[in-house]
């Protein structure tokens, strides 16, 4: 997770075009990094993995945390992203199932959950090595998911999920495409999370997602409001006193 990666109240997502984040509802609440940058995620240097499994039919999900602060959230939508290797840039994508919980990934509460048929984000870029940079086997779609509307405290939580597709291979969940290190994690086979690492670098990675919604705003009890009109009414008094005068 990385907190500059927030984006309440704001049209723009790192990495990503403003025409495809308009697709699903509600206003980007948070971003957790770029998907692809110039149309490819390129293999940071040292490393050497692809992508993480997220197959539900392996029972592999993957996970990555978020904050929520101010007065709260309520959520419409999210979006993840994946590929399938040697699908031949088609969308083959059939399912999501995905929880977010409370505190920690493994002990903490589970504070909404659910599953849907993801709609086509659109084909945003490839996965690939940089001595490769042109190679379009490994396609990058953007999955998106709208919900039943939820609210979220302020606090800290996880995204978890896991996918369906029609392809031979995968899905598979790519890193963020800067390369950042992450706490990004997997369970294999209903284990624990565990942190997900690249096998060449030995170092964690951030997965992108979006979460989409509304954020809360505070109203003022009626004892505010009375103060701010006794207010406004004696910044007008004064105004008239010195015209006066």
């Amino acid at each position: 997770m990385r907190l500059a990666h927030v984006l309440r109240g704001s049209a723009a997502v790192f990495g990503l075009s403003l025409s495809a984040a308009a697709t699903a509802s509600g206003q980007i609440l948070w971003n957790n990094g770029p998907a692809v940058t110039g149309g490819v995620s390129v293999v940071r240097p040292g490393g050497n993995t692809f992508g993480f499994g997220a197959q539900s039919a392996l029972n592999r999900v993957v996970a990555d945390n978020f904050s929520v602060t101010g007065s709260g959230w309520s959520v419409t939508s999210f979006s993840v992203f994946s590929y399938q290797s040697f699908a031949n840039s088609i969308f083959t994508f059939t399912g999501v199932n995905w929880s977010i919980v409370a505190g920690d990934v493994n002990a903490g509460s589970v504070v909404a959950s659910g599953s849907a048929v993801p709609a086509n984000g659109g084909l945003v870029g490839y996965r690939v090595f940089s001595v490769n940079s042109t190679n379009t086997d490994r396609a990058i779609f953007r999955l998106d998911a709208d919900v039943t509307d939820f609210s979220l405290n302020a606090g800290s939580y996880w995204l978890r999920w896991t996918l369906t597709g029609s392809g031979s291979e995968g899905p598979w969940a790519p890193p963020t495409s800067d390369g950042v290190t992450g706490n990004a994690a997997q369970s294999i086979e209903n284990g624990a999370f565990n942190p997900l690492v690249d096998s060449g670098d030995g170092l964690g990675v951030e997965l992108p997602f979006i979460i989409r919604g509304t954020a809360n705003t505070v109203v003022p009890e009626p004892a505010t409001w009375s103060l701010m009109l006794v207010g406004a009414m004696g910044l007008v008094w004064i105004a008239r006193r010195r015209r006066i005068s």
